[in-house]
């Protein structure tokens, strides 16, 4: 237990009180915590134009934009093979141990949810295919700013490298402190996976150059290699990344909309709330809009998980950053009559992270339908999944989970459908073909069929 001696911090997270109504899907997604939307449209009148400026000015607009925002001045984003080399030399060996394990679980997963192709006798010489088949290119996205995420290069890079993607490219935000590259140990995770095209580009303009390419001789003195487009462009970031990656799509496929980190943790009198408190500060420190949301029917968990919070963010080592996110819309505790009602409250809220400690915490965890990813039990914590448990943590975001999936394998695969007709299997079905042609207005349709047979 903690030293309730220790100083303590001023935190009180916003509650909702749900007991005693009967809400539909509607209200229920209008009462749990989000960020406002105010922030959110901030973030896409910012974003538009910096896609613009990209798409428009090419090296010249990254050269700009690196300074205005990370303070780095660059001739070009493009980081040196010497450089990925060095890094990975001079790692700690502490640290290359566990991004060699984190990468051993996360490529054995990756590779048994390769799904199969299917080859199906639909009738006699009648064969109906659908064959898996990798995107060309990939653009990666590892955020950088407030915590290089090293991990998130293993995230990314393990399924894309396991679907069979033949071109994989690398943007994470430059570092003022580490010559204008990125964060040392990303480029060691880089070099440790085989990653050679990576670029020093943070934000919305890394998606922008991943989704548009950019030309070469465009750099601030006529320089600049060229970007080719990709593909897919993948990886978690902030509300400005998320914001990018959701104009895009449609010019590229993504992932999700992974920005701003979420958790949410559904509990009950059984849950212990020393680890409810760590884990609820885990997800806060990565960013102020993080969100932290306890959904429970039990008063007394939350208020002893509030005089946790307040001894643990006192110690912590992103404090600020902490009690800003606990502090902010996004973030709260939202009060239950009972765990039927916080299960309806968690499909409701959709979130990037669920933990369930509950009593029969499994059973309660297979009625979550809307979630990135649900952590079952006292030890599964959400940062078990952020490195080492094999799953991945480039998850969807603001309620995306309920109609989204997290990175993995098929986001780097496309289903390519095969026909195979012999002449007798197309005679069989010719009548129907022609039929359903005129009956939709569509009589070429039936003739392109009915040519074959004079």
């Amino acid at each position: 237990m903690s030293n309730l001696e220790s100083p303590v911090a001023s935190v009180t997270l916003k509650r909702t009180d749900l007991r005693g109504r009967t809400l539909g899907l509607a209200e229920l997604k209008g009462a749990v915590p989000r960020t406002a939307p105010s922030t959110v449209a901030t973030a896409e009148a910012a974003v538009s134009a910096i896609i613009a400026d990209v798409r428009g000015r090419g090296h010249a607009a990254l050269a700009e934009l690196a300074q205005k925002f990370d303070g780095v001045v660059q001739e070009h984003p493009r980081v040196p093979a010497a450089a990925l080399a060095e890094a990975l030399e001079t790692v700690d060996p502490t640290v290359r141990a566990a991004l060699e394990e984190s990468i051993a679980r996360a490529r054995a997963f990756a590779d048994a949810q390769k799904p199969a192709n299917v080859d199906f006798p639909v009738a006699g010489g009648a064969v109906v295919s659908s064959h898996w088949v990798p995107v060309s290119r990939v653009g990666m996205y590892v955020p950088g700013g407030l915590a290089p995420l090293a991990s998130s290069v293993i995230m990314n890079a393990v399924p894309a490298q396991a679907a069979g993607v033949a071109s994989i490219a690398l943007a994470s935000p430059p570092q003022k402190d580490n010559g204008g590259m990125p964060g040392q140990t990303i480029l060691a995770a880089a070099a440790l996976l085989g990653i050679d095209e990576v670029y020093a580009m943070g934000g919305a303009q890394a998606i922008a150059a991943f989704a548009y390419g950019v030309k070469a001789g465009t750099g601030p003195n006529g320089g600049g290699e060229t970007i080719d487009p990709v593909d897919v462009v993948s990886g978690p970031g902030n509300i400005f990344v998320a914001t990018a990656k959701r104009l895009v799509k449609g010019v590229v496929g993504i992932d999700s909309e992974a920005g701003a980190t979420e958790i949410a943790v559904l509990a009950d009198a059984t849950a212990n709330p020393v680890f409810v408190a760590a884990d609820l500060i885990s997800q806060a420190e990565h960013d102020p809009n993080a969100a932290s949301v306890l959904v429970t029917d039990s008063p007394e968990l939350a208020d002893a998980v509030e005089r946790e919070l307040r001894v643990q963010v006192a110690r912590t080592a992103h404090r600020e950053r902490v009690e800003t996110a606990l502090g902010g819309p996004q973030s709260g505790i939202v009060l239950v009559d009972g765990i039927d009602q916080g299960v309806a409250v968690c499909n409701a809220y959709a979130a990037e992270h669920l933990e369930v400690v509950t009593a029969d915490a499994p059973a309660v965890a297979a009625r979550i339908i809307n979630a990135g990813a649900i952590f079952v039990g006292n030890y599964s914590p959400v940062s078990l999944g952020d490195y080492c448990a094999g799953s991945n943590h480039v998850l969807p975001t603001s309620g995306t989970a309920a109609f989204s999936s997290g990175l993995n394998v098929t986001t780097f695969l496309r289903a390519v459908q095969l026909i195979n007709y012999s002449k007798d299997a197309l005679a069989e079905v010719a009548g129907h073909v022609i039929t359903l042609s005129k009956a939709e207005g569509l009589p070429a349709h039936g003739d392109a069929v009915a040519v074959r047979f004079p």
